[in-house]
């Protein structure tokens, strides 16, 4: 959780039910250790959701190449944001997180909420976390509990 979420939780005194954490809780009960990440440029590219992961002892990898960071970031905004699925998008998405695959991702966590619009687990054989569906989840347990 960042500052933002502590200070919040302290002055509230609400519990905070954080979607790193409860998305690192879900790919560790699944046995996995290694991600591949996609997401915003900042989400792949800043510490703050990596670091989240690897507090849970997992290790993440993110698309190598900036050209494709900066792909993925524009499809973001400029196609899934605005609602337009673009089937050729779907394609490089799969590509992409295929490369992580081969680069030893046993899972792709889904980092961004636009994402499971394009793709989802019936266009892969690894595991994917759809980090909203798994937020949504955590907070309904949590309400239900």
């Amino acid at each position: 959780m960042g500052l933002v979420g502590y200070e919040l939780q302290a002055i509230t005194k609400l519990p905070i039910i954080h979607i790193v954490v409860e998305t690192a809780k879900a790919v560790k009960k699944q046995g996995l250790k290694k991600v591949g990440l996609l997401g915003t440029t900042f989400t792949m590219e800043m510490d703050f959701y990596r670091n989240k992961l690897e507090e849970y002892g997992l290790d993440v990898l993110i698309p190598e190449k900036q050209e494709t960071r900066d792909y993925i970031q524009y499809t973001l905004k400029e196609e899934l944001g605005i609602g337009f699925i673009n089937p050729q998008t779907k394609d490089n998405y799969i590509s992409i997180a295929t490369e992580l695959a081969k680069r030893g991702a046993e899972c792709i966590i889904l980092g961004c909420t636009e994402i499971p619009m394009l793709i989802s687990q019936s266009d892969f054989e690894i595991p994917i976390f759809d980090t909203t569906k798994i937020h949504s989840q955590a907070i309904l347990e949590f309400i239900v509990s």
